[in-house]
């Protein structure tokens, strides 16, 4: 997930470098939105690991 996150937001730098400000923006926001889910379910794998032991 953190890989796709990576890939919207490469490809919103590349799409604003261009002039491209809604595609830019779509990416950026998708991004942002992968970023956070990723890091929701990080957490909810450490705290199950931890739960674990």
């Amino acid at each position: 997930m953190l890989y796709w996150a990576l890939i919207f937001l490469i490809v919103a730098i590349v799409a604003g470098v261009f002039g491209f400000g809604g595609i830019a923006s779509a990416s950026a926001g998708i991004a942002q939105i992968l970023f956070f889910v990723f890091l929701v379910l990080f957490v909810i794998a450490m705290i199950a690991r931890v739960a674990r032991r």
